[in-house]
């Protein structure tokens, strides 16, 4: 064979092994980044978190998709129907002026509570969430800026989580594992990168418009709301900014207990 033809059939094999070769390279790099990405993936369709409440004391209607998506992950919304226990949870995204009140209530009634906060909160209110801590109440993460986490990539959700957790431990050496998406927005990617943080992520099945400082709504029909929305494994979701919930917050602790329901912590939660 002339060996000018010889060495242009071993070019042209070694060009079509190289091209081979990096074909198989490019389709293990590709199902590797794919192996990656799947690790967050899932739908980023937002989910609004509502309720269809009922004055029968039966547990109400939160929307049987979403709870599933929620539970999927971890979450939680409503406890055992079987038994009459309720779940105490507060939002503080700022200090109002209620929460001395608020804890002095809880503490004359042996109640416990979760308080999910901001950094806002923290960074205005540390002796406060000291107090919160040490009187055997629940610290949550309600993230550094309450931002709709959908909206953010997962790098973002991680700073907006982990920034605050990181400085709640720093400061009171204390592990906060629950966690409230802020304005009550998540989707099916963010439920995976908050459970994948370790944290376990609490909606609520009772809340009312109690959260707007200059409408507050009437004490006695608001404290009447609640109690003919009272049910079995409730976690009711309060807002501290409330001068409405902080003056029925006792009435409401003693009646609840005398229509037979127990308060019992989210650590409790069953």
């Amino acid at each position: 064979m002339n060996k000018k033809i010889f060495f242009k059939i071993c070019i042209i094999a070694f060009l079509i092994i190289g091209i081979l070769f990096l074909s198989i390279f490019l389709s293990l790099k590709n199902e590797k980044t794919l192996e990656t990405n799947s690790d967050i993936s899932g739908s980023n369709k937002k989910i609004g978190w509502g309720i269809k409440r009922n004055d029968k004391h039966e547990q109400p209607d939160v929307g049987k998709e979403n709870r599933k998506i929620l539970e999927e992950y971890g979450g939680i919304c409503l406890g055992n129907s079987e038994s009459k226990n309720i779940y105490l949870t507060f939002d503080e995204g700022y200090e109002a002026g209620y929460t001395e009140q608020i804890l002095e209530v809880l503490k004359n009634n042996d109640v416990k509570a979760t308080f999910f906060i901001t950094a806002h909160y923290l960074n205005t209110q540390e002796d406060l969430v000291k107090r919160i801590i040490d009187e055997g109440h629940i610290v949550g993460n309600h993230t550094v800026n309450h931002k709709s986490m959908p909206d953010l990539t997962e790098e973002e959700m991680k700073k907006e989580i982990m920034e605050l957790h990181q400085a709640i431990y720093q400061k009171f050496n204390y592990d906060m594992k629950y966690i409230r998406p802020p304005k009550g927005e998540f989707s099916e990617r963010t439920l995976k990168v908050t459970n994948n943080l370790g944290y376990k992520t609490v909606m609520w099945s009772f809340a009312y418009e109690d959260w707007n400082e200059d409408k507050q709504p009437d004490e006695q029909k608001s404290l009447q709301k609640i109690l003919n929305n009272l049910h079995n494994g409730e976690i009711i979701l309060l807002h501290g900014n409330s001068k409405t919930n902080t003056n029925i917050l006792d009435s409401m602790i003693k009646e609840v207990k005398n229509m037979g329901y127990e308060f019992k912590s989210l650590d409790e939660f069953q």
